[in-house]
């Protein structure tokens, strides 16, 4: 049998395993504690913040059938748990609104929900990604939510909930689920390589947590790549984990900040060109300095928004970043992000993959003070 990714074998089977979605999970708890169970949820936020598994958690707890009166945790123990967590339990409907965004998938889970459970108290239905359900799928669904059976309860879960019709979100109880922070990532990180066994640069972690964006999910899936990479002992290296994924390092992205500082066209375009000789990804390189200018562009804007532990660099980086802000103005910043946005949107199809990098350069270095 092939070995577990990351993210499934450390999926938070307790709500006390859950990281960085605290008010979320106080609120769901305390309504399983007092039996205040409703018919309809929405979990919005963006991909990798925890809603699918919170979604899960919820209907494992509320189905457990050795949880007592006053608990939240569900046991593990009993069938219906067990089902949940091997994903066959009938009483526990699943579906990707994303691959069946039509009327007559809809219907069909309609059709199912006047039957009772199989051997649970509630029947549970999962909807992942349900802003993408057609117009009549979403009217089909607002009928059953608005009329529900005692024994249905909806778990909707969406990154992009103003997509969503406003009458199915006045029809549930919406929480709104953040970004993790970089610390929040790290510590879970920290704890999985330990049991797993393997050991990491001081900063290796830093790196695969910041490189995330906020998605937990994807930090795992990184740390996945980076496990196979170890050396003889068990070691993985900073600079491994770098080449591994293509990362762009931030001391390089700030090099070329400064060229843009300093009026520098000539030196940039060099830079640009230098890093294409040495095999640097250019959509990467363009992801990390938009994620680098936003950061900057808090940074003007509130100068307490960056600290180290939030940010993910070192102190000598997050020092560079606070000095390079200095020198530039709110508008510098919206327009260099403006630029490399639109830079990032051309490459793929510009025929010289570079040129839309070269010309925002140009733009930037030859604006008018």
């Amino acid at each position: 049998m092939a070995n577990l990714v990351l993210y499934r074998k450390y999926r938070p089977q307790t709500f006390n395993e859950v990281i960085g979605q605290e008010h979320v999970v106080r609120t769901l708890t305390n309504s399983i504690k007092g039996n205040n169970i409703s018919h309809a949820y929405l979990f919005s936020g963006p991909r990798g913040s925890g809603k699918t598994t919170i979604a899960r958690l919820f209907a494992k707890a509320i189905n457990c059938q050795n949880r007592k009166e006053g608990q939240f945790e569900p046991c593990d123990k009993c069938s219906s748990c067990l089902e949940i967590m091997q994903g066959n339990s009938m009483d526990l409907i699943e579906i990707d609104a994303a691959s069946h965004t039509g009327v007559d998938d809809v219907r069909e889970l309609i059709d199912g929900i006047k039957f009772s459970p199989v051997k649970s108290k509630y029947k549970i239905f999962i909807i992942d990604e349900c802003h993408q359900l057609s117009k009549p799928a979403s009217n089909a669904l607002l009928k059953t939510l608005e009329e529900p059976p005692a024994h249905a309860i909806f778990l909707l879960a969406t990154t992009e909930a103003h997509k969503m019709i406003p009458t199915i979100l006045s029809r549930c109880q919406k929480f709104d689920f953040k970004r993790l922070q970089v610390p929040e990532i790290i510590k879970k990180l920290e704890f999985i390589s330990k049991k797993e066994g393997i050991k990491f640069d001081e900063s290796a972690l830093s790196l695969i947590a910041l490189n995330s964006r906020g998605s937990f999910r994807d930090a795992e899936s990184l740390l996945d790549q980076c496990m196979s990479f170890s050396d003889e002992r068990g070691l993985i290296k900073t600079e491994d984990i770098k080449e591994l994924l293509g990362i762009v390092e931030i001391g390089q992205i700030a090099q070329f900040v400064d060229f843009l500082v300093g009026k520098n066209t000539k030196d940039a375009i060099m830079f640009l060109n230098s890093m294409i000789d040495n095999g640097v990804d250019l959509q990467e390189f363009t992801k990390t300095l938009v994620f680098y200018l936003r950061q900057e562009l808090l940074l003007r804007i509130n100068p307490n928004f960056l600290n180290l532990q939030n940010s993910g660099l070192s102190p000598e980086e997050l020092d560079k970043m606070k000095a390079q802000t200095a020198d530039l103005t709110q508008k510098d910043l919206q327009n260099m992000l403006e630029f490399f946005i639109d830079a990032e949107n051309k490459i793929k199809y510009s025929a010289v993959a570079q040129l839309p990098l070269e010309l925002a350069v140009i733009n930037i270095t030859h604006q008018e003070v």
